[in-house]
Order: C-alpha cells, then sequence, then structure tokens
C-alpha cells in the first residue's frame, strides 16, 4: 500500500517532465516548411492603451514589416493620453473606444472587429504597441496565414537587456522556452500552436470566429483553444520573430503573474475536454496544458521528492523516487540543450544557476494566486 502511495505522489511531477521532455525533443528536429501565398489585403491590428510614448515608433516599425499597402488600425482603447493624435499622426487610422468598465485586449479586438466587418480584409494582423516583429516578419506571417487559411504565431520574445539583472535574464529565457522552443515541438509533433498575443495573423474567417470581448486575462491562449477546436488550429512560425522589451524587475513579477495564473485557470478550466476529444492534436494541446509554468514545475518536483523521501523512510520502496529523479535529469539535460542552442542571448550560463532562486523569487507570485487571484488586465508599465 505504501509503494503505492509512493507512486502516487511522484505521478503528476512524472507525466508534466514526460510530456516536457517529448516537447523539447522534438523541438530540436528541423521546422517544417511552411507555404506562402500573397494575400489580397492586410490590416495590422494595433491595440494600444496610454501609448503616447511608443505608438509611432511600433507603426513606423510595422510599416517596415509589412506588405507594401498594408492598411494600419489602432485602437485606442480607453486612453487618457496622446496615443490616438500621434497614432493619426504617423499614418494609421484610429479607433477610440472609452468603456472603463470593460477592460483588457480582447474587449479592444471586439471592437476592431465590429469596425472591420463594414469591409473584411484577407488577413489580420494583430501586434502589441510595445512589439516590433523582425525584418520582413509581418509580410512572411500574413503570407503564410493566406496559404494555409488558419492562424499563424510568430516566436513572441523578450530582447535581451543584460543591465535588467539575472532574474529578468531568467524569466526571459523561461519565455523562450514556452514561446519558442515548446512552441516548436508542439509544430513537429501536430499539435496546434498556442498563441501568444502579438506578432500572430489571421485570415478573416478565423479573427471573426475568435471569441473576443472577453475579460479574460489570458484571453490568447483562450483564442487558441477555442479555434483549434473549430478546425482552425493555429501554425507555428518560428523564422519570424516578434520582439518586446522586458520589463524592470518589480514589473516583471506583476507581468508574470498575469500571465501564469491566467494559464492555469485556462489549463484547468480547458485541459479535461481537449484530452477527452478523441482527437489526436487535442489531446496533445490538452497534455500541453498539464505541464506548469517552469518555476512552478520546478517546485512540484522538489515537493514530490521529498514527499516520496518521508515515504521512504517509512518503508515505502525507491523505485519512484528514482524513476522521478532519471526523468527530471533527462528533462534538465533537454531545458540545457534548448539554452545552449537558442537561448544563450537570453541568459547566461551563470545566469542560470540562479534557477533555484528565481523559483523563490516567483513563489508569492503563486502565494498571491490562492490569496488574491488577478482577475483583471492591467497595462504592464514601460520604461
Amino acid at each position: 500500500m505504501i509503494d503505492a502511495l509512493a507512486w502516487l505522489v511522484v505521478l503528476p511531477a512524472m507525466l508534466a517532465l514526460a510530456v516536457l521532455s517529448i516537447e523539447l525533443s522534438a523541438a530540436q528536429l528541423r521546422p517544417r516548411a511552411q507555404p506562402s501565398t500573397k494575400p489580397a489585403d492586410i490590416t495590422i491590428l494595433i491595440p494600444a492603451h496610454d501609448e503616447e510614448a511608443g505608438i509611432a515608433r511600433c507603426i513606423e516599425a510595422a510599416r517596415a514589416s509589412a506588405p507594401a499597402g498594408s492598411s494600419f488600425l489602432v485602437v485606442a482603447d480607453n486612453c487618457s493620453d496622446r496615443t490616438a493624435e500621434i497614432a493619426r499622426a504617423a499614418g494609421a487610422e484610429v479607433i477610440e473606444r472609452h468603456d472603463p468598465t470593460h477592460r483588457g485586449k480582447g474587449h479592444a479586438l471586439g471592437f476592431a472587429r465590429r469596425h472591420l466587418r463594414a469591409a473584411p480584409p484577407a488577413i489580420v494582423a494583430v501586434l502589441d504597441a510595445d512589439c516590433a516583429v523582425e525584418g520582413n516578419g509581418l509580410a512572411r506571417l500574413a503570407g503564410t496565414a493566406a496559404a494555409l487559411n488558419r492562424p499563424v504565431q510568430s516566436a513572441y520574445l523578450f530582447r535581451p537587456i543584460p543591465d535588467r539583472g539575472p532574474l529578468v535574464a531568467v524569466s526571459g529565457f523561461a519565455l523562450l522556452l514556452r514561446n519558442l522552443i515548446r512552441q516548436r515541438g508542439l509544430a513537429r509533433i501536430g499539435a496546434p500552436a498556442l498563441l501568444t498575443g502579438s506578432g500572430m495573423a489571421f485570415p478573416w474567417r478565423c479573427f471573426d470566429a475568435a471569441p473576443l470581448d472577453t475579460d479574460d486575462i489570458a484571453e490568447d491562449l483562450g483564442m487558441g483553444i477555442a479555434l483549434s477546436q473549430l478546425g482552425m488550429a493555429p501554425a507555428f512560425l518560428p523564422q519570424v520573430t516578434t520582439w518586446s522589451d522586458p520589463a524592470t524587475r518589480s514589473a516583471t513579477l506583476g507581468q508574470r503573474s498575469r500571465w501564469e495564473q491566467g494559464f492555469l485557470r485556462s489549463a484547468i478550466r480547458q485541459a479535461p475536454q481537449l484530452l477527452l476529444s478523441g482527437e489526436a492534436h487535442l489531446l496533445w494541446l490538452g497534455l500541453h496544458l498539464c505541464v506548469p509554468p517552469l518555476a512552478l514545475l520546478g517546485m512540484l518536483c522538489t515537493a514530490s521528492l521529498l514527499a516520496s523521501g518521508a515515504l521512504i523512510a517509512l518503508g515505502a520502496s525507491g523505485s519512484a523516487a528514482m524513476m522521478l529523479v532519471a526523468l527530471l535529469t533527462v528533462t534538465a539535460g533537454l531545458v540545457l540543450l534548448g539554452w545552449w542552442r537558442f537561448g544563450r542571448a537570453q541568459a547566461s550560463a551563470r545566469q542560470l544557476l540562479l534557477a533555484p532562486v528565481y523559483m523563490l523569487w516567483k513563489l508569492p507570485l503563486y502565494l498571491g494566486a490562492i490569496r488574491k487571484p488577478e482577475r483583471m488586465w492591467k497595462r504592464t508599465p514601460r520604461d
């Protein structure tokens, strides 16, 4: 009986590690080539809340990355500054939304969709106002979305900025692990990509069907899952990178709190129906949602090992604990391989040694999620 309990204690951590290991292994393979075609017309949609300091720069960068003739639509969402005025001066069409009781990007995107329905474009590309797509990335995203007739997500990453400190660097690598490495793995497995909020392109039929106008703080994740269930599964285009500057150390913790709480709530709500869907690509998406964020996974493994040690002291076999340690070692090796191939610009080897400190740094985040969960969208402070 005590041996069965020992296996039960390590089972959740082992499942998460197994799924993560398969994704990290698949990510090492060369990405599949994606088709591309020239869409009829493209609208670059930029939701913006009090972005007067950077909106002109965002529009200028987007114009350089998009095909000639693209339209630019800025949603000045509950703004109290000159965002709308500056965006118009930069050559974008601007619509203004004033509804303080319904805040967040989901409502801004829904407002834009109602505006666009009068003359729908072939492709809608969504770009956050603090982001820039590298090279001709918007053109490539739009071309692939038109060819596949499905949403396409770029690799949304933080620019490496060394003077933000080691914990922000480790946070940037954790984002790269999720938004680039694991997305590559999902693509090779044949599972849908996750929508990560910026640097994504939609054929109009997909944008029109997406669940917008929501207060969900993880609206992008929910949108991708819903579209996958409707037969419009997003694809991943790793050759295109969307960059955003990382926040300061204090703001990073708040930002990660909203992202991870939103992810965990979506996972609890939607993973069971995906696992029971009977469709292979949705099954793996459900398994993907069973893997908690990296720091929380580390805490889960630590707690499982401590519980296993206590059961061994009470007479249980050590085989379950040994299996967990073996799987943890393999996963850690694959994470290091992913860092070596893709993440050395984000965090140095010395900074990676601070991963245990990073877990402790995020402990208040998870305690806060229990005491006072995030329910509303909040703008991350900019420098």
